[in-house]
Order: structure tokens, then C-alpha cells, then sequence
């Protein structure tokens, strides 16, 4: 066990154990699993952005566990109960991380803990464990754009992710709250998620040195033993997501709230859906209280199958003709790119928009 120590205050003093010093502390050596000694990290990684010299109890480090076997997991998370609901940070990191990579590490944010899931050396055995969590409506999964993630654990594991609230989207939801145009592909980034104030504050600057070491070496997640960067890394992607999901939930109207649950649904089941047969849980029932005040339109997931050489007269030159019909269609379109699936694309919004996307989308690739 460590602790996660890239987030933090940029003035913070360290944390001191009952019957410490503040030298000892800040001398203090870590080890990893295997008892060695871990260096002292040289990337500051995520910073505070409240500049005062005390930081605020969220900031600090928490333990961070790496899992390797089942019985190192909460038992509330392995067998949730009605009576015990649960609310969790959750990612997933990679190698090209779909249905057709190799999902490695599985993060798991709790309030006094951050769990390192190692796929690589638990294998099945440990993923099939998480089953129940991963699949029950008892536990709330916090998440920041779920599709790719809950596509790799369906297709790599059979596991059918539920019960997702999406940071993602929750933050499109808030601004459509305050009065904000929609607009296609305004989607926020986890980092500018992070640095949003309202939220959380934080600063990720390790994040893109992240990336460009992904860019060297794309099995970077896969490499073992664990680096302390990858240690760091990976909690830090999920430790704050409590703290977003806690101050999101408050701003959210009941309405909101709804289609909150019923887009990290769809979400879900985004890039499974098709042939494949995604049977995701129903989706939640609208708000008893908003069924007579308000008009409330169903959403839905809609597949489109593209003919063989046709998705370049759909997409356009760079990016033009998709853009178009997102503009004129307030849904979200997807479409599975390099980590496929590479013939279909995926519509998600109201009915009667995605209906109108796809008869355009069809009508690209239909002959004159």
C-alpha cells in the first residue's frame, strides 16, 4: 500500500501521523507489494488550486491498494445489499482499450481508499469477482465517459456495467441547467473537469506527460512491476470523483438527474450495442413528479449500419459532412473509429431526433 500523493496543494504541509514530526514525515520512505523501496516522486502531477498553505481534507493522500486477488476488496463492493447503497470512483486503463484491446487496471475510488484492480495478475478469476458490483443497481459507479470502459469489460469479461453516473455528462446537464446553447461534441475533458472550481480545482499536469509516454509506448499500462508513476497515475484518475459527484448531485434538478441515468445508460451500452446484443438493465422510469408537469421525450440508442466504403461519404472531408448532420439533429453521434467497430455508428438522444439522424445518416450512403 501508498499513498497517492499527485494531486495536491501547491503550499500543503505533509500529513503527520499521531506521534510524528513534521521532519519525520517528510522523510518518510514508501515500498511497494513486494517490499522495495519506491522513489521519491519527481513529477508534482496535480496541483491545488487554492493557494493557501492549508489544504482541505479532500486534497490529502489516501491509502492506495494494488489488488491482485478478490478478498483485497471491500466485501460492500463484492456483495452489495439493497440496505448498504455504495458510491465509488470507477476507470479503466489500457491497452488500446476496447473491445478488442486488453483492459489492464481497474480503479476503484472509495471515501478512505483508492483499489488498484490488477487485471494482468488477477486475471478472470478477480474480474469475474467484481461482477456484482460492476453490474449492481445498489452501487453507484462515478465515472468520467464510461463507453469505452464498459465496452472492454463486456466484451473481455461479459461484464455488463450499471448504474454509471457520468461526469461526463452530468456536466453538459449543468450547463443546460444555467440557460447554455447545446452545442455537437461539447464534451469536457477530465482534466478541465478537474480544474473547474466549482467542482474540484485541481490542476492534472501529469496527465499529458501521460499521454506522451502512451504515444512511446502503447503498453504502457501493461508493463509489471507497477512504476510509481503508474501507481500515481492511476489513483489520481479516480480520487476526486467522490468529491465532483458530491457537489454535482446537489446542483442537478430531479429532471436532470433522470436524464442523467437514462444517457449513462445508453452510454453504457454505446459502442456493445448492434449485433452483439448489449441486453443492458431497463432503463429508469422518469420522475413520478415530472410525468404531468413536464413533457418528458424518451431517449434511445439507435445503431446505423455503414455499408462497406461507405463511411468516408458519411464522415466527409475532415470531419464536414458528420458535423453537419450533428448540427442539424441535437444528438450525440458516435462513431467506433480505429478501435472499432469501424462499420457502425451510434446515435443517442431523443427519439425524435435520432430518427431524423439516421434517415440522413442512411441517406449518405444510399444509392442516387
Amino acid at each position: 500500500m501508498e499513498r497517492a500523493v499527485g494531486f495536491r496543494p501547491a503550499n500543503a504541509r505533509p500529513v503527520v501521523a499521531l506521534g510524528q514530526t513534521v521532519e519525520h514525515a517528510m522523510n518518510l520512505t514508501m515500498f511497494d507489494a513486494h517490499g522495495a523501496p519506491l522513489a521519491r516522486p519527481t513529477v508534482e502531477g496535480c496541483r491545488s488550486r487554492n493557494q493557501s498553505g492549508d489544504a482541505e481534507p479532500w486534497i490529502l493522500p489516501i491509502p492506495v491498494h494494488i489488488v491482485t486477488h478478490h478478498s483485497q476488496l471491500p466485501m460492500s463492493f463484492l456483495q452489495p445489499r439493497p440496505d448498504q447503497p455504495l458510491v465509488i470512483g470507477f476507470d479503466c486503463e489500457g491497452v488500446d482499450l476496447a473491445r478488442y484491446g486488453r483492459l489492464c487496471i481497474m480503479q476503484l475510488a472509495f471515501d478512505d481508499a483508492v483499489y488498484l484492480v490488477d487485471a494482468v495478475m488477477g486475471g478472470n478469476s478477480l474480474m469475474q469477482a467484481c461482477k456484482l458490483g460492476l453490474e449492481s443497481p445498489y452501487v453507484i459507479k462515478v465515472c468520467h465517459d464510461c463507453k469505452r470502459d464498459s465496452e472492454a469489460l463486456y466484451f473481455q469479461y461479459g461484464i455488463k456495467l450499471n448504474n454509471v453516473f457520468d461526469t461526463q455528462i452530468a456536466y453538459t446537464l449543468l450547463k443546460e441547467q444555467h440557460g447554455k446553447k447545446w452545442v455537437p461534441d461539447d464534451y469536457i475533458s477530465f482534466v478541465d473537469l478537474l480544474a473547474d472550481e466549482r467542482y474540484c480545482g485541481v490542476v492534472y499536469d501529469e496527465k499529458e506527460e501521460v499521454r506522451v509516454l502512451l504515444r512511446k509506448d502503447p503498453q504502457f499500462w501493461a508493463h509489471r512491476p507497477w512504476t510509481v508513476m503508474m501507481k500515481r497515475v492511476a489513483a489520481d484518475d479516480v480520487r476526486f470523483l467522490l468529491r465532483i459527484y458530491e457537489r454535482m448531485v446537489k446542483s442537478l434538478t430531479e429532471l436532470s438527474k433522470w436524464r442523467l441515468s437514462v444517457r449513462s445508460s445508453l452510454y453504457c451500452q454505446c459502442f456493445c450495442a448492434g449485433d452483439d446484443c448489449f441486453l443492458g438493465c431497463p432503463l429508469p422510469p422518469p420522475p413520478e413528479q415530472l410525468i404531468n408537469g413536464e413533457l418528458l421525450q424518451e431517449e434511445v440508442l439507435a445503431v446505423v449500419d455503414v455499408p462497406s466504403g461507405k463511411m468516408g461519404l458519411v464522415i466527409g472531408r475532415k470531419g464536414s459532412s458528420i458535423l453537419s448532420i450533428k448540427q442539424c439533429c441535437r444528438a450525440d453521434i458516435f462513431i467506433g473509429g480505429q478501435k472499432g467497430p469501424p462499420d457502425k455508428i451510434f446515435v443517442i438522444g431523443a427519439v425524435k431526433e435520432v430518427r431524423k439522424a439516421e434517415a440522413i445518416l442512411r441517406g449518405k450512403f444510399l444509392p442516387n
